[in-house]
């Protein structure tokens, strides 16, 4: 709880240990956003107060200071393995350019979502995901990231190697969460068959019977492979007492899947009706942020901001554009067609996030969290990193 009454040097802080003030601060709390300071040592936050601040420390000059965001899912480190057509670029690097990236956007905490098993379009994704684990695990290890990196294991169930992938790697130390997903012509996401086909006959120029034959080939032949992968990366995820996520819920029946797998978090649903039901067995439910920033689904789908005007949201996560966690937030809480203000908003890509994922020490500006912290300008409503901390080291 904030406390409003005792002075600044009335607190016992820490003795011995170097403890750094940041004063005139607009402190974005759980619940309320007050004009204070905080101080932390030896990564944790020790105080936190409103009211007028002491002499020294940091001025933030009425700048926002927030938590560090927590973003359960970002696929953006593949986009910097392969950042052309046919480019493959060594995976240490990478990783360092995206570690850039995503500090850049204000998170501090990524789940980096890897795909387990290729589909049709990625058929390298078999190859990539062990390189990529292992440049993450180097980097970590050598103090060559700024946020912290772990792992969201994303297992496409229509590939019969994702079960040998999974088993390979969701022990490591870095993989803290899986999800479970289908990307197939007609399923999920991807419900628009007719759309397909009209792209795949201008794209090879083959007929409409021979196109429709191999989608239906292609679901048979996938359905006959998920019905043996699903239930046993459900079960590894279980076994090893990791969060476990559904992946683009679009049918009722996709619910109650879920629930019977005791899978507590709906990814991305793709129908109001989906998500709707997903709350009713209270499930978590995670939007795009950059769903919520365009108005809309890429893909055609359910729009967040209809799913939000329901309170049916939890939490965002950035998906395909990291900084769109931080610009989602802000815009959430200044436009009226949302209910939310800045310290529910903030709570959606912080707090939330954290304790889904079971990291109760960060996520939230509060005595005794880690020392994940931004410091946030605003220009012509777009909010931008003055400096960042992780767990009390300043990165940026």
């Amino acid at each position: 709880m904030l406390e409003r009454d005792m002075t600044f040097a009335d607190k016992k802080l820490p003795t011995g240990s170097e403890v750094t003030v940041l004063k005139n601060a607009r402190l974005v709390l759980a619940n309320e956003v007050v004009l204070g300071h905080l101080a932390f040592s030896e990564g944790r936050i020790v105080s936190v107060d409103a009211g007028i601040a002491p002499q020294t420390g940091v001025d933030l000059e009425n700048d926002y200071l927030i938590p560090g965001l927590v973003d359960i899912h970002t696929d953006h480190f593949e986009k910097h393995v392969f950042p052309r057509a046919h480019v493959r670029w060594d995976p240490l690097r990478a990783a360092l350019a995206h570690d850039a990236q995503i500090i850049g956007s204000g998170i501090t905490t990524v789940f980096d979502s890897l795909c387990v098993g290729a589909t049709i379009k990625n058929p390298e994704r078999r190859e990539i995901l062990s390189p990529m684990v292992d440049a993450l695990e180097t980097a970590q290890s050598a103090g060559m990231l700024r946020a912290e990196h772990l792992v969201h294991l994303r297992c496409e169930i229509t590939d019969a190697e994702t079960t040998r992938l999974t088993e390979e790697n969701i022990g490591k130390e870095i993989v803290r969460m899986v999800s479970v997903m289908e990307h197939l012509p007609g399923r999920r996401q991807s419900r628009d068959v007719e759309g397909y086909i009209q792209r795949r006959m201008a794209d090879s120029g083959e007929s409409r019977a021979a196109v429709e034959r191999d989608v239906l080939e292609l679901q048979n032949h996938s359905d006959a492979i998920s019905e043996k992968v699903r239930p046993a990366v459900v079960a590894l995820a279980h076994a090893h007492a990791l969060p476990l996520l559904s992946h683009d819920d679009t049918e009722l029946h996709h619910i109650d899947e879920a629930v019977a797998e005791d899978i507590t978090i709906s990814e991305f649903p793709c129908t109001l009706e989906a998500a709707r039901k997903a709350k009713q067995h209270g499930m978590h439910v995670v939007g795009g942020a950059p769903n919520v920033l365009r108005g809309g689904s890429q893909s055609g789908n359910v729009a967040v901001s209809d799913l939000m005007q329901e309170q049916l949201v939890d939490i965002l996560a950035s998906d395909y554009v990291p900084r769109s966690m931080l610009d989602s937030a802000f815009m959430i809480a200044s436009e009226t067609s949302f209910q939310e203000d800045l310290a529910a908003a903030m709570r959606l890509v912080t707090k939330t996030p954290a304790e889904v994922a079971g990291l109760s020490d960060r996520g939230e500006i509060a005595t005794g969290r880690r020392a994940d912290l931004l410091h946030i300008g605003l220009h012509g409503g777009h909010p931008f990193v003055k400096r960042a901390w992780v767990a009390g080291t300043r990165v940026l």
